[in-house]
């Protein structure tokens, strides 16, 4: 049976528990909030400082802009000076091709930043603007580039600088970019964004063009294995986004007065959640009619979107009346002034338009529980049942954006290393951090300097805590508390057992020192005030296990196909478990055991052990929004007496060096920890739900690309036979857009193959457009 724990209980024990620690300077449960002049983050001192760098000292992480010599008055030239803030002291540019110890977090006043050529943002760069006052980066008229943010440029002959599938750790934040100066036939792109995951945008707005002769292209995306993107809007232009990558989560975009607001170019799974269209020709035209030679679009989730005085709704290239050649799935769509829903660019009409509300419909093969045959869709669906705890008052999905604090006044920032903390990677942190957390949460918000703090014992996060980092700051469990596998202590403590209230963490990435085979990364217990959905969250933040300098776990000790269980070599015994009693909402999360060395320069290929990635078991609510668990050797995702999660979307790889060791070794199953007892031919779960009730997956990206580091079976499709297995003892189990590669069954029910790769393969990947228990 489902597990169920009531939230009055819940609230209950919360209450006769509840006090604030010792020695704690708050008497309230939150932080003085007012409206500032000046965002903390441009007045607070500078102390955060990347201790492996060779120039630890004098290397600087946080940069203003203004101190390279821009000057923000529209009128200058501000091109040399930003990038100069960007890539000076050596920060990881054209020939660096990964690097940790270079991080940057680059800050834009307030001001209108004239700029005639690109901005390139290094690899590990944050791109920072004030929330309430967004710097303006204003394309002159005579800008000469491809594109005015350029995150992964083009060189001579068409090369890359960084390889798009490894090009990770960038944000955009707080950030307006201007094109409405540029020639209206520029064809200048205002953001190359191709990325790879632990890549974010938030609270960012693209002015083009409205001229109808106009080929502005907002974003142009090609390649790349993402990530996350929210609260963004782009006006204007020919195409708002024209869309490329394996895999992304976007939330809260609107697009306003484009020809195209989106093009979908190709992806194998995508999710478009609270989208808003106003005033386009075309809202989604999605690009169809792939195969294996000629990769188009996998799926598109768009869920509840509100599209308005738009011509299209979604146009594909191509009719598809019976064949799978790129599916799409439409949740709770609300429709004004639509002439036609769903059309192809040969004027058929396939879905009418008006004023009303789309409440399920796909194109694509659709399964429910046992029966293996597909079924070719291209209409109304059941709509799925949802549980109230996971929507709003309005009846949609639960957005909550993330925080940035701009009401706070910089006395109220806490400082980690002001406080004592070192961050220097060898001084023990742990009875500093742990003092801060008790003296200050519930009433300041915590920030982390940049740095690697280093941790020998449980570190307690209170229920009120507010933790904000530094380009993504490092805190490191190490030592012999986390080194036994048969006795896992947890690092990160969220909340105890029954805690009720906020808890907000963003910008930090929790990791470990190796050998650490007995540490649970993260334990999430705390639960959500009663109407306050999605109070308890993270947002921007990282489990990033080993491959990285100051970790052990690299490619100086564990080369890949060199050693099977080197205790040397053990990363985790576990990444994320959120326990029965807690809800969470957690946007943009990565947990990945590395598979190459970042920090060696030439992405050496490295094997690490994590036993497991995700682990929940909580009562819900949960949201998993823009999530990814990669290469832990039991499963990625394991959902077992879980209830009301929404997963949109989720992303897995399967262990490169599997089935040699073949799974579960070189961990030992516990029964205690629901973890699997059949592995089909030693491979790890990318996605396990067992007696659960309520899952709604909306985008689910599991592939398997290797046998034991080998790719003979990419081309016949079948490095493993099974790749997620769903329980028949749970509940209301709802899969759309279900995207793998090279696994024999995408689906298993009771560990029985059900749905076959082969059914649905019309590009690299095999793509299901739902599937239901």
């Amino acid at each position: 049976m489902v597990r169920s724990f009531g939230f009055v209980a819940i609230a209950v024990v919360a209450l006769v528990d509840f006090t604030f620690a010792a020695g704690s300077q708050c008497s309230a449960d939150d932080v003085p909030r007012s409206k500032q002049g000046t965002y903390w983050l441009e007045t607070v001192k500078q102390q955060g400082f990347s201790p492996l760098n060779p120039d630890a000292g004098g290397y600087k992480i946080r940069r203003n802009v203004k101190d390279y010599g821009a000057v923000g008055d529209g009128v200058t030239d501000d091109s040399a000076a930003i990038n100069k803030a960007l890539g000076d002291q050596n920060r990881c540019s054209d020939g660096c091709v990964e690097s940790t110890v270079v991080p940057g977090l680059i800050y834009f006043p307030p001001g209108k930043y004239l700029l005639k050529s690109p901005i390139v943002m290094n690899w590990y760069t944050q791109m920072v603007g004030a929330p309430g006052s967004p710097a303006e980066l204003i394309a002159a008229a005579d800008f000469v580039g491809m594109a005015i943010i350029d995150a992964d440029p083009y060189k001579d002959g068409g090369i890359s600088t960084w390889v798009n599938q490894n090009n990770f750790y960038r944000s955009l934040r707080n950030l307006v970019v201007d094109m409405t100066q540029l020639p209206v036939d520029s064809g200048i792109w205002g953001i190359h964004w191709q990325v790879s995951q632990a890549t974010s945008i938030y609270n960012l707005r693209v002015e083009m063009s409205k001229d109808p002769a106009t080929t502005h292209m907002g974003m142009f995306m090609e390649n790349g294995s993402g990530g996350y993107m929210g609260d963004m809007v782009f006006n204007g232009g020919k195409t708002g986004l024209n869309l490329g990558n394996q895999q992304f989560t976007v939330r809260n975009l609107e697009v306003n007065d484009a020809q195209i607001a989106i093009y979908s170019n190709w992806n194998w799974v995508w999710t478009f959640i609270g989208t808003k269209v106003n005033n386009c020709g075309i809202a989604f035209q999605i690009n169809t009619g792939g195969s294996v030679d000629a990769q188009t679009v996998g799926s598109n989730n768009i869920i509840d979107a509100v599209i308005t005085n738009t011509k299209f709704f979604i146009q594909t290239t191509t009719d598809q009346p019976s064949e799978n050649k790129g599916s799409f799935v439409i949740d709770n769509a609300e429709l004004k002034g639509v002439e036609v829903a769903v059309g192809d660019a040969n004027g058929a009409v396939i879905l009418e338009g008006g004023d009303k509300t789309i409440a399920s419909w796909a194109q694509g093969n659709v399964y429910s529980g046992t029966e293996g045959t597909p079924k070719y869709q291209r209409g109304d669906l059941t709509p799925p049942t949802k549980p109230a705890s996971l929507l709003d008052s309005n009846g949609k999905f639960v957005q909550r954006e993330r925080p940035f604090y701009e009401d706070v006044a910089a006395e109220d920032i806490i400082s980690f290393r002001s406080e004592g903390a070192k961050g220097d990677g060898v001084t023990d942190d742990s009875d500093a951090i742990q003092a801060i957390f008790d003296k200050y949460a519930g009433c300041k918000v915590l920030f982390v300097d940049y740095g690697i703090y280093m941790v020998s014992r449980t570190i307690k996060i209170p229920v009120g805590t507010r933790l904000v980092g530094e380009a993504w700051s490092t805190i490191m469990g190490f030592g012999t508390n986390f080194q036994d596998i048969n006795n896992p202590q947890v690092v990160f403590q969220v909340g105890k057992a029954g805690d009720v209230g906020v808890v907000e963490i963003s910008d930090i990435n929790f990791t470990t020192q190796g050998p650490a085979a007995g540490a649970i990364v993260m334990e999430w217990n705390v639960h959500e005030k009663e109407g306050d959905k999605g109070g308890a969250g993270m947002w921007d933040t990282f489990i990033r296990l080993g491959g990285a300098k100051g970790t052990n776990l690299d490619s100086g000790n564990c080369l890949k196909l060199t050693h099977t269980d080197k205790p040397e070599c053990f990363a985790a015994f576990m990444g994320l478990h959120i326990t029965q009693e807690a809800s969470a909402y957690i946007e943009g999360l990565w947990v990945w055991l590395a598979d190459h060395d970042i920090d060696q320069n030439n992405s050496t290929q490295i094997t690490l052990f994590s036993g497991r990635g995700i682990y929940s078991e909580s009562a819900g609510p949960v949201w998993l929004i823009g999530t990814g668990s990669e290469h832990h050797v039991l499963y990625q995702y394991n959902l077992v007496g879980a209830e009301d999660h929404f997963l949109s979307l989720i992303q897995t790889e399967s262990p490169y060096f599997q089935p040699a060791p073949a799974a579960p070794a070189p961990f030992t199953p516990k029964c205690e920890l629901d973890d699997p007892t059949e592995y089909p031919d030693g491979w790890a779960w990318a996605l396990r739900v067992h007696d659960s009730e309520n899952i709604l997956v909306y985008g689910a990206g599991q592939y398997s690309f290797f046998n034991n580091y080998e790719q003979d079976c990419i081309p016949t499709r079948n490095c493993q036979k099974r790749i997620v297995d769903i329980a028949s003892d749970s509940k209301n189990i709802q899969i759309f857009s279900l995207s793998t590669v090279a696994t024999d069954f995408m689906l298993a029910v009771d560990n029985n193959g059900i749905i076959k790769q082969e059914d649905n393969t019309y590009g690299f990947q095999s793509t299901a457009a739902k599937w239901e228990l």
